[in-house]
């Protein structure tokens, strides 16, 4: 190619490699020659050129992969269109899997690593043991000076609330998951706090207890029975959301007429299937992955981002919510 162009081979690979020490004219030999040779750079030799073998890990530990599997399609979205290539090793939530996975990342000379959680608890962070790059995904690391990306779920819940609000409605109860979680007690405050700016409170206390359909019809049963003026709900989940419209409707309560309901996840196999279609919080998962994947970049290229980034979720609106009936 270099003698096609009429150069030596050292200015044939400057030119290729956008190097500001060639002439344009030179440039452009050196690029039309490559085209009628279909010339593709060697990612090996440019990779010992540079120190970077454009290879990156995903590590998970999401053995269910309800919340990892988006973030990984989104990080790997940006990881191909950065022409990176990608390991993906699954710890399966067991700490010496995973230790024996990042072993094997680095020994494979991953240029950066993006570690993925099953919740957005934060975890040990294993940046300050390693040489490379790390972005933590959904679940945050546990040190502020680490790079991570969190769902705003404060924000999501009170974009349920607000909607809520919106079509009328004042009377707003909140059935969730195990408070342990983070995400649950999250949701829960974002509610209170759109409650409050609307110069209202929740009825009755917050219910929690399994992320199940299961337990969505018993606490449907509990709080319809102890708070029977309700007429909206949001769940932390939308198998929460559920097991709630189920058991509404054998208490003989219109979904969204008399009660409105509102989950959470937007996990279109239950969100689309319910009846009615269940308005729903999508967190944006693969968005989420993807800005995570640019955000490696970055920190390859020595302009990490340090701290916790929350990613602003939306509302799917469905025919589960409504105006409140006039009946």
């Amino acid at each position: 190619m270099a003698s096609l162009a009429g150069v030596s081979i050292a200015t044939a690979s400057k030119a290729l490699n956008g190097k500001d020490d060639v002439r344009a004219e030179t440039r452009m030999r050196v690029l039309a020659a490559a085209e009628q040779l279909s010339f593709q750079p060697n990612a090996l030799a440019r990779g010992l050129l540079s120190g970077q073998t454009r290879t990156v890990g995903l590590l998970t530990s999401d053995s269910v992969g309800r919340f990892g599997i988006p973030v990984l399609l989104g990080a790997e979205d940006a990881f191909g269109a950065g022409e990176m290539a990608v390991m993906l090793c699954d710890a399966r939530g067991d700490s010496i899997r995973e230790q024996h996975h990042i072993r094997t990342l680095l020994s494979r000379r991953v240029d950066g690593l993006i570690v993925v959680g099953e919740s957005t608890d934060p975890r040990p962070s294993i940046s300050r043991d390693l040489p490379i790059p790390v972005v933590y995904a959904y679940a945050p690391s546990d040190c502020s000076d680490d790079v991570s990306f969190v769902p705003d779920d404060v924000d999501g819940a009170g974009l349920a609330t607000r909607h809520l609000l919106a079509m009328g409605r004042r009377r707003i109860a909140h059935i969730t998951g195990p408070l342990d979680y983070k995400a649950a007690r999250d949701r829960a405050e974002g509610l209170r706090a759109a409650l409050a700016d609307a110069g209202l409170a929740q009825v009755g206390e917050t219910l929690s207890g399994a992320w199940s359909q299961r337990w969505g019809r018993h606490a449907a049963e509990m709080l319809l029975m102890a708070e029977p003026e309700i007429d909206a709900v949001v769940c932390g989940s939308d198998q929460i959301a559920a097991g709630f419209i189920e058991a509404a409707r054998e208490r003989g309560r219109r979904v969204p007429d008399d009660v409105a309901v509102v989950g959470y996840d937007n996990w279109e196999v239950l969100s689309t299937e319910t009846r009615p279609a269940l308005t729903t919080v999508d967190m944006n998962l693969e968005t989420l992955g993807r800005t995570a994947a640019q955000h490696l970049f970055a920190a390859i290229d020595g302009r990490a981002t340090p701290g916790v980034h929350r990613m602003p979720c939306r509302l799917v609106i469905r025919d589960s919510t409504g105006p409140r009936s006039s009946q």
